[in-house]
C-alpha cells in the first residue's frame, strides 16, 4: 500500500493549495470562450473550433448577452485567473475592457495572423472579428418605400410594428439620440427617442434571433439591426431591404480579445489566430454577411457587392466616441431599462 508520512502530505496539500481554483476541471487544452449564442455560436463551432481541434485544443463555448459577458471581464480583472480564455464583445465593450487594464496586448508578435487585418480595424488589445453596420433593415414586400431618414423609426404608420433589439441598446439609444439633437458624444436625447418609440408600441425583443423570427412573422416591420443579417435573413425568404440612412449609420464592429488573467492564454491566443484564418472569415461573409476583416480572406465578388458599403456609405458611417459609451453605460443601461422595463 501507498505510504504517504506527514511531511510529505503536508508540502502536497501546500502545492495543491497554490493551485487556481478550477485547474482540475480544466484541462490546459480547453479553452473557454465567452460568446454569443444561436446561429452566430453555431458559425463559431464549424469553422473556427474546427481549427482549434486541429491544434489539440478543446472548445467550450460560455454563452451570455454581452452585458453579463463584459461585466464579468471587467469585474474578474483582479482576480488571480479569469472564467474566459477568450472573449468576444462589440468594440465599445472591447474599448471599455481595455481601458482597465484587463485585456492582452496583441500584436504580430503574438498572433501571427495580426498583419492581415485591414488597418483601420488594427487596435492593440483586440482583433476585429467581424464588421458591418446596424443599418435600418425593413420588410420590403410591407414598406414600400425605402426608410431613408432615420426618422422613419418613429413613422406612426409603423405603430406597433417597431422592433428593437435588446441585445443593442447603445446602438439604439445612438439612433435616438441623433434624431433627437444629440450628438455621438452627447447622448441627452435619447431619452425623448425611447420614449417616443414606448408611444408607439415598439417591441422590445431579447435576442438577435428573435429579431429575425418577428421580421418573418411580420410582428415587426422595421428595426436597428446589422445589415449582414438583413443580408442572411434575406437568403432565408424574407423580404428585407437594408439601409445606411441619410444621417448615416452605427458601424458594428465585434471583437475579439484574451483577458490578462486567462488560465490557456495559449489557446486563448491560438482562437484569436483561429478567427481571422481566411477560411473561418470567408465563412461569416458567405453564411453570415459579415464583411472580412483581413486582405487575405477572398469573397466572390457578387457577394461582396451584396453586403458591401459604397463609397458614400461608408463615408456615411458614424464613428462611435467610445470614451463617452465607456463613461456613461451604466446609465444608458439604466434609462434603457426604466423607459421599456420599468
Amino acid at each position: 500500500m501507498f505510504n504517504l508520512n506527514r511531511r510529505a502530505f503536508l508540502a502536497a496539500a501546500s502545492a495543491a493549495a497554490l493551485l487556481p481554483t478550477g485547474l482540475h476541471a480544466q484541462s490546459n487544452q480547453d479553452v473557454v470562450v465567452g460568446t454569443w449564442g444561436g446561429t452566430f455560436g453555431d458559425l463559431l463551432k464549424n469553422n473556427v473550433d474546427t481549427i482549434m481541434q486541429t491544434k489539440g485544443f478543446n472548445i467550450l463555448q460560455e454563452i451570455s448577452g454581452p452585458v453579463p459577458r463584459r461585466t464579468k471581464l471587467i469585474s474578474e480583472r483582479m482576480n488571480r485567473r479569469g472564467s474566459m480564455d477568450a472573449a468576444l464583445l462589440a468594440d465599445f465593450d472591447m474599448h471599455a475592457a481595455a481601458k482597465i487594464g484587463a485585456l492582452e496586448s496583441l500584436d504580430a508578435s503574438n498572433v501571427a495572423t495580426y498583419p492581415n487585418i485591414l488597418p483601420f480595424l488594427q487596435k492593440k488589445y483586440s482583433i476585429p472579428l467581424i464588421y458591418s453596420a446596424h443599418a435600418i433593415v425593413y420588410r420590403k414586400d410591407l414598406i414600400k418605400t425605402p426608410p431613408r431618414s432615420i426618422s422613419e423609426l418613429w413613422n406612426p404608420a409603423y405603430k406597433g410594428k417597431i422592433g428593437l433589439s435588446d441585445f443593442l441598446y447603445t446602438t439604439n439609444m445612438a439612433y435616438a439620440a441623433i434624431a433627437n439633437g444629440g450628438t455621438l458624444s452627447d447622448f441627452d436625447g435619447a431619452q425623448k427617442g425611447l420614449e417616443a418609440w414606448k408611444d408607439l408600441d415598439a417591441k422590445l425583443l431579447p435576442s438577435t434571433e428573435a429579431v429575425g423570427n418577428a421580421l418573418a412573422s411580420g410582428d415587426i416591420w422595421i428595426t436597428v439591426i446589422s445589415a449582414a443579417r438583413g443580408f442572411s435573413w434575406n437568403k432565408k425568404g424574407i423580404d428585407l431591404g437594408w439601409v445606411v440612412s441619410d444621417e448615416g449609420a452605427f458601424p458594428a464592429v465585434y471583437e475579439a480579445g484574451v483577458p490578462k488573467n486567462a488560465r490557456n492564454s495559449v489557446g486563448g491566443l491560438a482562437y484569436m489566430n483561429a478567427l481571422l484564418d481566411p477560411a473561418a472569415q470567408a465563412a461569416f461573409a458567405t453564411k453570415m454577411g459579415y464583411l472580412p476583416t483581413v486582405s487575405n480572406a477572398k469573397i466572390d465578388p457578387e457577394l461582396e457587392a451584396q453586403i458591401g458599403f459604397s463609397e458614400a456609405e461608408q463615408n456615411r458611417l458614424w464613428k462611435p466616441d467610445l470614451d463617452y459609451i465607456m463613461e456613461n453605460q451604466a446609465s444608458m443601461l439604466d434609462t434603457w431599462n426604466r423607459v421599456f422595463k420599468g
